[in-house]
C-alpha cells in the first residue's frame, strides 16, 4: 500500500487503467466552491479560499488522492493553486492533480499550449498528473481536436516533455462519439457520464475497458438525478443507504469504473461518502434489492418503456432522447425538480446541453414518418414543455 498516494484504509483505490496510477474511488471535484463561477476569474475571495481549504483538508484526511478542476471552472484553478500551496502547503507528491481545457478550437480560446502554461501558473505546479481535453461533445469536435497538428497532439507533445503525465478527454457526447474518440488511441483515460439514471454510455465504458483506459464518472449525484434531494420514490428505494451512496455503489460495481466525483462542498458530504465503503465496496443483496425496486418503477408508465435513444432526434431540433428520458424520470420516479432543472438547461446552441425546447415551432421540425407507430410523441413533448419550461424572459 505504500505506493498509493495519501493511503487511508477507509478509502478504496483502483488502478486508473493504463496510467498505472492507483487513484481513490472518490475524486474531489473543484467546480462548486462558493463564488467559483463569478467574474473576474482572477479575483479569489477569502471565503472561497476558506471553503476550499476546509474541503481539501477533509478530503486528504479521508484518503482522497485525486483533485480535479478545469480551466472552464473560472476561479477554481487559481483558488486551488493558492490553497494547495500557500495555505495548506501540501507536498506536491502527496496527491494527483487533474485539470482540463479546450484550447484553440474557437477564436476566443487560448492556443492549447498557452492555455496549459496559464493553468500551470494558476495551479502553482510544474506538471499535471492528468490532463483532459475538455468537452469532446460532437463528432465534429472529436475530428478537430484529434486532427494532425491539433490540440490533442499538442497535449501529447507536452506529455513527452514531462509537463503532463497522462492525456485523456472529458465528454458529454453520444456513446457513438465517445467510442469514436476512444478509438483514436490518443487517450489514456476518459471522463464521462454513466450512472443509474443514465446508462446509455455503457458501450463506451466497455470500449474504454477493452483499451485499458481509466474511467472517471462525472457528476453522478447532480446530473445523475440531484440525489442530494431525491424524490420519495428514489429515497425509499435506496434504503438502507442514501440515494447518493447507493448510486455511487451502482457506478463502482463495475471494475471498468475507477473513480467518480461526489460534489463535496460541506463537511457532512464527507460523512455520507464514508458510508459508501461501509463493510465492503462489493455489490450485495441490499444493493440488488434497491436496484430491483428502481427497475420495477418503469412499469408505472407504459410509454416510459420506450427508449428515446433508440428513436433518435427524428431530424428535429429537439433532443428527443433526453426529453423522453426526462419523461421517464418524471412519470416513473417522481423526479419533478430534477427534470425541471435539466429541461431548462437545454440551450438550443452549443454542445454542452444541445437541443431546443419542445416548443410548437420545434415540434414542427420532427419528421413524422420516423415516429414509431402508436407513440404519441408530440403529445408527450407538449406535456413536458408545459409542465417544466421556465420562461426566463418573464420578470418575477
Amino acid at each position: 500500500m505504500s505506493d498509493i498516494l495519501n493511503y487511508n484504509p477507509g478509502m478504496q483505490y483502483r488502478r486508473f487503467g493504463k496510467t498505472n496510477v492507483d487513484v481513490s474511488c472518490i475524486t474531489l471535484g473543484g467546480m462548486r466552491y462558493v463564488h467559483g463561477w463569478e467574474d473576474p476569474r482572477e479575483d479569489i475571495p477569502n471565503d472561497m479560499v476558506d471553503h476550499a481549504a476546509k474541503c481539501i483538508t477533509r478530503a486528504m484526511d479521508c484518503g482522497i488522492n485525486l483533485i480535479e478542476t478545469a480551466y472552464g471552472y473560472k476561479k477554481s484553478e487559481k483558488c486551488h493553486g493558492m490553497v494547495l500551496n500557500d495555505v495548506l502547503k501540501l507536498p506536491r507528491e502527496s496527491y494527483c492533480l487533474m485539470t482540463k481545457g479546450r484550447g484553440e478550437l474557437k477564436n476566443e480560446e487560448l492556443p492549447m499550449r498557452q492555455m496549459v502554461e496559464k493553468q500551470l501558473k494558476d495551479l502553482q505546479t510544474d506538471y499535471f498528473d492528468f490532463y483532459a481535453f475538455h468537452g469532446i461533445n460532437t463528432p465534429e469536435l472529436c475530428q478537430k481536436a484529434c486532427a494532425p497538428g491539433g490540440p490533442v497532439e499538442e497535449l501529447l507533445k507536452m506529455k513527452e516533455e514531462g509537463i503532463i503525465g497522462h492525456v485523456g478527454f472529458s465528454t458529454h457526447a453520444s456513446p457513438e462519439t465517445i467510442v469514436q474518440a476512444i478509438d483514436t488511441d490518443m487517450f489514456d483515460f476518459v471522463n464521462l457520464h454513466n450512472y443509474y439514471f443514465y446508462q446509455q454510455t455503457q458501450i463506451a465504458v466497455d470500449r474504454a475497458a477493452e483499451k485499458d483506459m481509466g474511467v472517471f464518472i462525472i457528476s453522478p449525484n447532480d446530473k445523475g438525478g440531484q440525489l442530494f434531494n431525491p424524490s420519495d420514490t428514489v429515497r425509499e428505494a435506496a434504503l438502507p443507504r442514501t440515494a447518493i451512496q447507493w448510486n455511487s455503489r451502482f457506478c463502482l460495481k463495475s471494475p471498468a469504473v475507477h473513480t467518480l466525483t461526489f460534489g463535496m462542498t460541506e463537511m457532512e458530504h464527507f460523512d455520507e461518502m464514508a458510508g459508501i465503503f461501509t463493510g465492503s465496496i462489493d455489490w450485495n443483496s441490499e444493493d440488488q434489492k434497491s436496484l430491483d425496486i428502481l427497475d420495477q418503477c418503469v412499469t408505472r408508465d407504459t410509454l416510459s418503456q420506450i427508449d428515446g435513444y433508440d428513436i433518435g432526434w427524428l431530424d428535429s431540433d429537439i433532443n428527443i432522447p433526453e426529453v423522453l428520458r426526462f419523461w421517464k424520470m418524471w412519470k416513473c420516479y417522481d423526479m419533478h425538480s430534477f427534470v425541471s432543472y435539466r429541461y431548462n438547461m437545454l440551450e438550443g446552441k452549443g454542445d454542452w446541453s444541445p437541443g431546443h425546447f419542445a416548443t410548437e415551432d420545434a415540434i414542427e421540425t420532427i419528421n413524422e414518418n420516423l415516429i414509431p407507430k402508436g407513440l404519441p410523441l408530440k403529445k408527450m413533448l407538449r406535456e413536458i414543455h408545459h409542465e417544466f419550461f421556465i420562461d426566463k424572459s418573464i420578470k418575477k
